[in-house]
């Protein structure tokens, strides 16, 4: 029996003519190449060329060359422009594949740091490293580390901090697929749980086409022909991809898409051969046919081969023989045989892990592409006789067919692998009305936000409104984690899209928020009290919301046994009598209870809670300070007694000047202040009679006032018998200290630690004055950033902040009152989410929308280039130095004093930027990519400018910004000079 297959999660690349795996996809179905003449940027494939290959010269101007191989996002990745001109561009373009295959697999890039994740990669061409370190002059340590092979593999696990294996492959062209099957032993032996496997390629310099031209291996009309007639050498390709991979069983259970899966992976050596450069038939037998056997397939069970294809009659000759001894059984069709680099050329270290990418591509889409020479093939080869083909069309795969994948080094070294079909993956009954959600995109600045937002909307406009709610949910997984940040309330995907695109339209501001999380939210939680309630309360959101159905089900089992009824339905019905007070407080509890819960559950956790009146109940249970259960007795044993005391008496709220109420009030016989909402905003009960009087006056005034509904009267003597009855109910409750921090409206104030809600505190509740306006004054001086109204309508919000003489926090509420649609607690989270806020999205998503859908990759930004200096045949190659390219967030600064001066200066200098790029609150790690190196340089740099020692590991405790650095500086001049650190050092 085989080994555990491993599936390929994710995957990405660039190739020539092709800068994603999709246009990859349709560049090979349709038949096509794209080779071309050697851009100019590389060498002047002129001066170099000869049509017979006299020595020092090949024999093509041709090859595979990727668009844009300068272009990198430095700034992305947190590196300075002087290292980033330093990297070999097979680096900066490796680090880019694996972020965005990560993406690719539903995985958010971030997220995996710390992870047991390795990265393998096959890479044999280092000719940057031959411009750069044979330039003596201009080796620097950015030179060293930006060059090698062991740092190809090396930046990524640095650069996405991974914790698993990571080296290099060199085993010449078979180096990227030796890769992946090393990746499987690791994964099979536990090494590590996850790995990124890349391949990468790409040309500086015509060496390795003149190689090949003096070798009698290059093409002299640029075109690589596998098993065609008119075979006759390769051309030179470039590429570079990546692939996840992950052990199959733990891909299923974290809900993964699988493209294919590794059934079995072999690898050997030529030996001896007929020269080191010759290839052996009888070892790329032996590799094809125990890779068969590790994965428990027979040959005649594969459907088809991805050949090494090297395009020479030698090579064509010994890979078709080897295959045919294989594959040559009893079978129902021949097995096909094709090979990219009719396509592409041969991308060498990459061939092996682009062969792979378009076998998985092909087992994904169940299509077979075409095999470019088919129409030319070679009759010597005797394919059909040997049970092999070649497809002149696209040709469907069936789900059982298994596939191989072939390459063979030129040293001798040859790998074969097994690619099959995983097992089907469920796509989840989707119901028409489940299509809302939040579309998160994010990035490191504005710019890269509003490309991205404009790539994503293409998507977005493409999905069809059933799978809105999975493509939101993927958004989350994958694109949620940027500093700078977007949202998108999604229930339609054509207004969705349009939002993006709006917000992808150059020149744009990201208006939806503020689009940039700076400060972490700190969130108060209101909850509004009686006189909330209204018919069909929290009706949307119940429909559209199944955490919040699901947490309303929690409080209704909770109050029906002691209501003798369900309140949910009174509450989400069209029903009047919702407001008489037997049902209105058990609904305020259930409503605020369902809303606590369902953002606590999405992660929206507040850092205070103030209650108004009844409302406090939802907030001791959220607080733990009482159960649900006991809080559902209270209420309605309260609610029940309120609402038979006789209908005498009533409210009047007021906002007018305290002194002149009070002296009215003492005109009027059993009316008094019940409670203050704020200095000028009051509540007075008593007889009806007595309040209507009250309010003529005030009327005539010129005081607002107005009457709210209720029925009882607070302080008469029938409220006795009603205090002692609830006081014994509540004895039968248990208490508990509250875990969170509780403002109370009975006590004006925070509780203190481990002070109890009780039975004399919830007796008390009834008819004492309600100190809300004392409660919410200390409470804002928390400064929160956001104040969420946690009922079912906006009550508390305004009223909080016009307490806090206009405070800036923000009001939000997922629940508005009557007009609301269901969508305002996506609206609040999205909000959030934009400020900083990272929520459990599982929360938002019913289980059939919690599956994971392609999306376009992180489209990073191309405006920062660095190359080299092409080479001529007459001159040396040397590297040239980068322009700094200018950062989209830098602003024009002009330093205070000398000092500073000298610190942006020598700041500068070491990132490779423009003294007027170094703000002040930069930071020097993540935004202006200092590293160990630097850090000793800038050491080296200060000593010049103060001319003291300076101690590395004091130095780097204290900085993290330039004005850190400059502070720092003061500070050890006043030491020097004998003074007390500076005022400024001591900031």
């Amino acid at each position: 029996m085989s080994a555990e297959d491993i599936a390929i999660v994710g995957v990405d690349g660039r190739f020539p003519g092709a800068s994603t795996v999709e246009e990859l996809w349709e560049l090979l179905i349709s038949g096509d190449d794209a080779i071309d003449q050697v851009p100019a940027d590389r060498w002047d494939a002129a001066a170099f060329h000869h049509p017979e290959g006299s020595p020092g010269h090949a024999n093509t101007v041709a090859g595979g060359f990727i668009a844009d191989a300068d272009a990198f996002d430095h700034e992305f990745f947190g590196i300075s422009p002087r290292e980033a001109a330093a990297m070999d561009p097979q680096q900066r373009l490796l680090v880019q594949a694996a972020w965005r295959a990560l993406e690719d697999a539903g995985c958010d890039p971030r997220s995996q740091a710390g992870t047991n994740t390795g990265v393998l990669v096959g890479v044999m061409g280092n000719e940057w490293a031959h411009l750069h370190m044979t330039d003596y002059a201009r080796i620097t340590p950015h030179v060293g580390s930006g060059n090698g092979y062991c740092m190809i593999a090396n930046k990524v696990s640095y650069h996405l901090d991974l914790k698993g294996p990571s080296w290099a492959v060199d085993t010449a062209c078979s180096s990227s697929l030796v890769a992946v099957h090393q990746a499987c032993v690791a994964l099979r032996g536990g090494e590590c749980d996850q790995v990124i496997v890349g391949g990468v390629n790409i040309m500086v310099t015509p060496a390795l086409t003149i190689f090949y031209t003096q070798a009698g291996l290059s093409a002299p009309d640029g075109a690589c022909k596998p098993f065609s007639r008119h075979a006759n050498g390769i051309v030179r390709g470039e590429a570079v991809g990546a692939v996840v991979l992950r052990r199959l069983s733990d891909a299923l259970a974290d809900g993964l898409p699988v493209r294919a899966v590794i059934r079995g992976s072999a690898i050997n050596q030529d030996g001896r051969s007929n020269g080191v450069t010759a290839p052996s038939r009888w070892s790329q037998r032996e590799v094809i046919a125990e890779a068969y056997r590790r994965a428990d397939v027979h040959p005649r069970d594969v459907a088809a081969v991805e050949a090494h294809g090297t395009g020479t009659v030698l090579g064509d000759m010994i890979e078709a023989t080897a295959l045919g001894q294989v594959h040559g059984v009893a079978r129902a069709k021949p097995c096909a045989v094709g090979s990219v680099k009719a396509n592409l050329g041969h991308t060498e270290g990459a061939a092996g892990i682009t062969a792979l990418i378009k076998m998985a591509l092909a087992i994904d889409r169940g299509v077979l592409p075409p095999h470019r020479h088919a129409r030319d093939e070679n009759p010597q080869l005797k394919l059909s006789e040997k049970g092999l083909r070649l497809l002149r069309a696209p040709t469907r795969l069936h789900g059982d067919d298994a596939v191989g994948v072939s390459s063979f080094g030129l040293g001798g070294t040859n790998v074969h692998l097994v690619l099959g079909r995983g097992p089907a993956q469920l796509t989840g009954t989707v119901p028409d009305d489940a299509a809302d959600g939040v579309i998160t995109v994010s990035a490191n600045n504005r710019q890269g936000l509003a490309r991205n937002a404009a790539r994503l909307a293409d998507a977005v406009e493409l999905a069809g409104q059933r799978e809105l709610g999975q493509l939101c949910w993927t958004t989350n997984q994958t694109k949620a984690s940027g500093r700078v940040r977007y949202a998108v309330v999604a229930s339609d995907r054509t207004e969705a899209a349009a939002v993006l695109r709006e917000a992808g339209r150059i020149g744009q501001t990201i208006e939806r928020g503020r689009g940039d999380s700076g400060r972490t939210p700190s969130l108060g939680w209101l909850f509004s009290g009686q006189g909330s309630q209204y018919p069909g309360m929290t009706a949307p959101l119940h429909r559209r919301c199944a955490a919040y159905r699901q947490a309303l089900g929690e409080a209704d089992e909770a109050l029906g046994p002691v209501l003798g009824e369900s309140i949910s339905q009174r509450m989400l019905a069209d029903d009047p009598d919702i407001h008489d007070t037997g049902l209105a407080q058990p609904a305020i509890l259930a409503a605020g209870y369902a809303l606590g819960r369902t953002l606590e559950d999405a992660g929206l956790r507040p850092d205070w809670m103030l209650g108004h009146s009844v409302g406090e109940f939802a907030v001791a249970v959220l607080a733990g300070a009482l159960n649900l259960t006991d809080a559902a007795r209270l209420v309605c044993v309260r609610a029940r007694l309120m609402q038979e005391l006789p209908t005498n008496g009533g409210m009047l709220a007021v906002r007018g000047p305290v002194d002149r109420l009070e002296s009215l009030l003492a005109e009027e016989p059993d009316t008094v202040i019940a409670g203050f909402n704020g200095p000028q905003d009051l509540v007075c009960s008593g007889p009806l009679a007595a309040l209507e009087r009250v309010a003529e006056r005030l009327d005539r005034e010129g005081v607002r006032t107005a009457r709210l509904r209720v029925s009882h009267a607070f302080h008469s003597p029938l409220m006795d018998p009603v205090l002692e009855e609830f006081r014994s109910a509540a004895a039968q409750c248990t208490f508990h200290p509250a875990q969170r921090d509780v403002y109370s409206t009975l006590h004006g104030r925070k509780l203190a630690p481990g002070e109890l809600m009780d039975a004399s505190y919830w007796t008390e509740h009834i008819r004492s004055p309600v100190l809300f306006a004392d409660a919410a004054a200390q409470a804002m001086q928390r400064d929160p950033t956001h104040l969420v109204e946690v009922g079912s309508t906006v009550v508390l919000g305004p009223l909080v902040r016009r307490l806090a003489d206009g405070g800036q926090a923000a009001v939000l509420s997922p629940c508005p009152g009557p007009r609301a649609t269901g969508t305002e607690l996506l609206d609040v989270v999205a909000r959030l989410y934009q400020d900083g806020l990272n929520p459990r999205w599982a929360a938002l998503y019913a289980p059939e929308l919690r599956l994971l859908r392609r999306l376009p990759p992180y489209d990073f930004a191309t405006e920062f280039r660095y190359w080299t200096t092409s080479p001529t045949p007459e001159d040396q190659p040397r590297a040239s130095t980068a322009s700094p390219p200018t950062s989209e967030a830098s602003t024009p600064r002009t330093p205070a004093d000398a000092l500073g001066a000298a610190v942006v200066a020598a700041v500068a200098e070491l990132c490779g930027c423009a003294p007027h790029q170094v703000r002040d609150d930069a930071l020097l790690h993540e935004d202006l990519g200092f590293d160990s190196i630097m850090l000793v340089q800038l050491k080296e740099q200060l000593e010049k400018i103060t001319n003291h020692p300076i101690d590395i590991q004091e130095l780097a405790a204290e900085v993290t910004t330039p004005a850190d650095v400059r502070r720092f500086l003061q500070d050890q001049q006043d030491r020097q000079d004998g003074q007390a650190p500076s005022e400024i050092s001591q900031r």
